[in-house]
């Protein structure tokens, strides 16, 4: 008699998902590491079962590799402590197709707590989970949305080894035409789009509106506001790996490098905030008695962290070629209603809809990390009661802040020593991260560069 191909009983969540996709062959089992990346493994469908019952077994510090997938046994993650399993669990409703992949569907899954312990320090999922939890005490609720940009890229290399956007269409049109907003540059990569769009429907990402950009085959992408800024991450994090897919299908590159082209736009992942209380009411509703004064506290905790978060908005050498005076990305703190040279903006729209728009952080920053700061910030200025400098008016990215860390290395120095963010993130993670992105830069350092030899010969 043969073995039956699939194991039964089945768990609920497999066994309603294979009963309307049959064709399944493989499930992947990801989670996403320090710079963002989906790691895991791919099971085939007779043994994808063994994921809810036993779990999936990956080194512990998975969560703690540099961009190159390199452990540097940093505060004893590693080597020290003989490399241990940590067994990760699927999440309760991701479980979807992989629309790019024929007969693939993929589940999320995170690492369960080490015994004795509400999970492990060093994971950049539970550090939101814990800082999100500290709202409840003041009985609010955050609800957060992203915006994400990118590049869509010609996957071939010139001779100098250099990426170029994706040639659109139309014959006779410069890749690096800006074009924002454009309906054309929307129809000349519509397929993709509408792709991409599709599988966000597909693995149930609350995708929005999709809009040209100042570069050439640059994009961005909204998701819809969630009560749930865990949920909201795992999101972005997983329409990355959606635009790099369905790109690739098409023959293209997808990068969400904050500055992949020096003479054209960066790109940001922006998180639009505010801050709903027990009856659903946006605390900062400029109608109430108390709207302005929060969304205050709330902006001034922002103010009073973001040079300490900095190495987090912005976590590699590339990600400070983003910054600079006139291009409507932050170089200050300042903050101001309806404007997009400050680093908190208010958007038109109040009431219910007035909120926080949070425009540090590069398109290549983990989205747990960034949400993580943000949701640090304003806690800190909520309850600390802190008072908000004035709103700016007219171009507030004139003058670059000297308070603000716009090297890497000044930004590490700067997360490793702030208490604020230690009582947020816990108090061995700062000069971790610290750590890992010192050895990342080390490391990207260490071969002699082209240049070097253009200038130093």
């Amino acid at each position: 008699m043969n073995k039956p191909l699939i194991e039964k009983p089945l768990p609920a969540e497999l066994a309603a998902f294979l009963a309307t996709h049959p064709e399944t062959r493989f499930v992947d089992a990801l989670l996403f590491d320090l710079c963002g990346t989906a790691i895991g493994k791919r099971l085939p469908v007779r043994d994808a079962a063994k994921l809810w019952s036993s779990g999936a077994a990956f080194c512990a510090g998975i969560t703690t590799l540099d961009a190159l997938g390199t452990c540097w046994d940093v505060n004893g993650i590693g080597f020290s402590d003989g490399d241990p399993d940590a067994t990760s669990y699927p999440l309760p409703g991701t479980l979807v197709t992989v629309p790019w992949q024929a007969g693939v569907a993929q589940v999320q899954i995170a690492p369960a707590a080490p015994e004795g312990s509400d999970g492990w320090w060093f994971d950049p999922r539970r550090i939101l989970e814990r800082v999100v939890a500290r709202f409840a005490e003041l009985k609010l609720t955050p609800v957060v949305a992203c915006e994400l940009e990118f590049y869509l890229v010609d996957p071939a290399r010139d001779e100098n080894g250099r990426i170029h956007p994706a040639r659109p269409a139309r014959a006779g049109r410069a890749p690096e035409a800006p074009r924002v907003l454009a309906f054309d540059k929307l129809d000349e990569f519509g397929t993709i789009l509408a792709e991409i769009d599709a599988a966000c429907q597909a693995q149930g990402l609350p995708a929005g509106a999709a809009t040209a950009e100042y570069g050439g085959a640059q994009f961005e992408v909204n998701l819809d506001h969630l009560a749930d800024p865990v949920r909201a991450c795992d999101h972005a994090l997983m329409l990355r790996r959606i635009v790099k897919g369905v790109a690739q299908k098409h023959g293209l590159d997808a990068t969400f490098l904050s500055k992949p082209f020096t003479e054209q736009s960066g790109s940001g992942l922006h998180i639009h905030m505010s801050l709903a209380d027990t009856e659903g009411r946006n605390i900062f509703d400029e109608r109430s008695p108390q709207g302005d004064r929060m969304l205050g506290h709330a902006i001034a905790g922002l103010q009073a962290t973001s040079a300490d978060a900095m190495a987090i908005f912005a976590p590699n050498l590339n990600a400070y070629r983003r910054f600079g005076p006139n291009l409507f990305v932050p170089v200050n703190t300042s903050w101001g209603f309806n404007n997009r040279s400050v680093a908190f903006r208010v958007p038109t729209g109040g009431g219910q809809a007035r909120r926080i728009e949070h425009r540090f952080a590069g398109a290549d920053a983990n989205p747990y990390l960034v949400m993580a700061a943000m949701l640090a910030g304003v806690h800190h200025g909520l309850v600390n009661r802190l008072e908000a400098t004035a709103a700016s008016t007219g171009n507030a990215g004139e003058e670059v802040d000297p308070a603000m860390p716009m090297r890497l290395w000044t930004a590490l120095d700067k997360i490793e020593g702030s208490a604020i963010l230690a009582d947020y993130f816990g108090p061995r993670y700062p000069a971790a991260y610290a750590a890992i992105k010192r050895s990342e830069l080390d490391a990207f350092l260490a071969d002699v560069l082209p240049r070097e030899y253009d200038w130093y010969l």
